[in-house]
């Protein structure tokens, strides 16, 4: 079975060699890790069933086509502790989610609660996006979002900034006609190198025509820890619009 295909009535399996898998998640030419630890405290007997029992039921199947489950595919890169991934997916039933981290913990919470909710929109690629921005199809994508990612703050480390004129020309392919792209970032540093990319990036419009539309959360938003955590610590957010010419 193709990945996204119907069988709606449980998850769908996978089988990937380990070849396979390195080959597919390997970086691309040029390419830096653009994330920090994939792992953090111990896991519990609970967390570890959910790794290597529900993941693979669940992960994308790089190894076959892209089949789209449900009218629109949207895409969260860096879902983080998976807030706005689990509340897209609730609040759209209808939409096939697609969530990309490399961070167990956070994929973990996101495991948790496909399970308990019985969430069967959601699919996970647990590991590097760009690889997975590679395997998509042209105009795949219906919205996408990349919220508060990592900054990367000293200036030696900025190379590794996820959000760059190749990423944002992935995006573009991927994405269809009239898509919406989301960005959040707490780091001015950041909003302007990314307004900067932007302006090289003719295929993307920015959909402000006032302060409110980058300083004020749309209501279909969901706030995330990181944003939390950067209103504790006094930084401002930056909610970046952008829609697909």
């Amino acid at each position: 079975m193709e990945w996204g295909q119907a069988n709606r009535s449980g998850p769908i399996f996978i089988g990937m060699s380990d070849d396979t898998e390195r080959q597919l998640h390997r970086h691309g030419p040029g390419e830096l890790r653009s994330f920090g630890r994939r792992t953090g405290r111990t896991h519990s007997p609970r967390q570890d069933a959910l790794l290597t029992g529900l993941l693979p039921q669940v992960a994308v199947d790089m190894t076959r086509p892209f089949v789209p489950l449900g009218p629109e595919t949207w895409l969260e890169i860096g879902f983080g502790g998976g807030e706005h991934l689990i509340w897209q997916a609730r609040n759209n039933p209808t939409v096939q989610m697609i969530g990309c981290e490399p961070f167990e913990d956070g994929v973990i919470k996101v495991l948790r609660a496909i399970e308990e909710d019985k969430l069967a929109n959601i699919r996970l690629h647990a590991d590097d996006a760009r690889p997975l921005l590679r395997w998509l199809p042209d105009a795949s994508i219906a919205r996408a979002f990349v919220l508060f990612p990592d900054p990367w703050p000293k200036k030696k480390q900025q190379k590794r900034r996820l959000i760059n004129a190749a990423f944002l020309s992935e995006l573009a392919r991927i994405m269809k006609p009239g898509a919406e792209l989301r960005i959040g970032t707490d780091i001015a540093d950041y909003a302007r190198a990314i307004m900067i990319g932007f302006q090289a990036e003719p295929r993307f419009a920015w959909q402000a025509d006032g302060p409110a539309d980058w300083r004020v959360r749309p209501d279909d938003w969901p706030e995330t820890r990181y944003e939390q955590k950067a209103k504790r610590e006094g930084r401002v957010s930056a909610y970046l619009r952008f829609r697909r010419a």
